[in-house]
C-alpha cells in the first residue's frame, strides 16, 4: 500500500512564544506568516518543540485552531497530539479533526513505557478514533522507549497511519524501518543533523528545530536532493552541521528558543522545568550564529 505523504520537505517544529498570560499569538501569526513566505513545507503545531507538555488543555487546542485558521490551507497543520494517556491522545486527536487540521503527529508514551503490544493497541486506538492521517514519533532520547521494526510493519498496515518522525538517532534502525514497510509507510527525519542520510535512504523530509531561524536552509537541503543537486544538499547539510548540533547544546526547546530570542523573534520565556541555556553554552550559540552571519 504506497502512501502519499502529507508534506515531502521541510516541516517546522513550531515554538510557541509565550507571554505573561499565555500565548502570544499575534507573534505565532506573525511566525507562521514568515514559514509561509521562507519556503517552510509544513506547520508542526503543539510539538515538543512547542512545549506542548506545558500547556493546558485551553491553551493546546487554542494553537491548534489558531494554525490552522492562519494557515488556511496553504499549506499542511500537522497537530502534535501524542500523550502517554491513549484515551486523551484519542480525544486530542479528535479535536485536530474537527479544527480542521491535516494531520496528527502522535509521539509514543512517555513515562509508562508500554510493552510493543501495549505500544501497537496505544496507536491502534488513537487512529480509530479520527480520520486523520497519523504521523508517528519516535523519540527515545524523551520516552525511554522505541519501536520496533516488527511494531513498525504492523503499524504501517493501518491505512491512515501515514508515516513517522523518527528520532532516534540510530540510521541502522531507520534503515530496517525502509527495509520492512516500504512505501507502506512515510519517513521523515526528526532529527536536523540527519536530513540527508535519511533522505538518501528514501525518507520524505524532515520535522526540524532549526527551520525556526532558518527555514529556507531546511527546505533547500530537502529541495536540491529532490532535484537530484545531491552535492548541493550535501555540501548545505555540512555547512549547517554545527549549528544544527549547538541547537541541540541543552535539552530542546531551551537553545532554539534563546536563539530565537537573540535574533529578535521575540519568542518569550521558557515554561518551567525548561529554563534558558547555562551562560557558556549561550556563548557557543552565540558564535555558531555570528559564523553562519545569523547574528551580528
Amino acid at each position: 500500500m504506497t502512501k502519499t505523504p502529507i508534506f515531502t520537505g521541510s516541516g517546522v517544529a513550531i515554538c510557541t512564544p509565550f507571554n505573561e498570560t499565555g500565548i502570544d499569538f499575534n507573534k505565532l501569526t506573525q511566525w507562521i506568516e514568515f514559514h509561509i513566505k521562507s519556503k517552510t513545507d509544513s506547520i508542526i503545531i503543539c510539538g515538543t518543540t512547542g512545549e506542548a507538555s506545558t500547556m493546558s488543555d485551553e491553551e493546546h487546542q487554542d494553537a491548534i485552531t489558531h494554525a490552522v485558521e492562519v494557515v488556511n490551507g496553504r499549506i499542511p497543520v500537522v497537530a502534535g497530539t501524542g500523550s502517554n494517556d491513549t484515551l486523551y491522545a484519542a480525544e486530542m486527536s479528535k479535536f485536530a479533526e474537527e479544527a480542521g487540521a491535516d494531520a496528527c503527529l502522535v509521539v509514543t508514551p512517555y513515562y509508562n513505557k508500554a510493552t510493543q503490544k501495549g505500544l501497537l493497541k496505544h496507536f491502534e486506538t488513537i487512529a480509530s478514533a479520527t480520520k486523520l492521517p497519523i504521523i508517528l514519533y519516535n523519540v527515545p532520547s524523551r520516552t525511554g522507549m522505541t519501536i520496533a521494526i516488527d511494531t513498525y510493519k504492523e503499524l504501517a498496515k493501518i491505512p491512515h497511519i501515514n508515516g513517522t518522525k523518527e528520532a532516534s538517532g540510530d540510521i541502522s534502525h531507520i534503515a530496517k524501518i525502509f527495509a520492512a514497510c516500504g512505501d507502506s509507510l512515510n519517513v521523515w527525519s526528526g532529527n536536523d543533523d540527519q536530513i540527508v542520510p535519511i533522505l538518501a535512504l528514501g525518507g520524505k523530509g524532515v520535522i526540524s528545530v532549526a527551520a525556526n531561524i532558518v527555514p529556507e536552509i531546511v527546505h533547500n537541503i530537502c529541495e536540491l536532493w529532490f532535484d537530484e543537486k545531491v552535492q548541493e544538499s550535501v555540501t548545505l547539510q555540512r555547512e549547517y552541521l554545527e549549528l544544527f548540533n549547538n541547537l541541540f547544546i541543552e535539552v530542546n526547546p531551551a537553545p532554539i528558543k534563546n536563539a530565537m530570542n537573540l535574533l529578535g523573534f521575540e519568542a518569550g520565556n521558557l515554561r518551567m522545568p525548561m529554563v534558558d541555556l547555562e551562560p557558556k553554552n549561550l556563548e557557543i550559540l552565540k558564535k555558531s550564529l555570528q559564523q553562519m552571519n545569523l547574528l551580528v
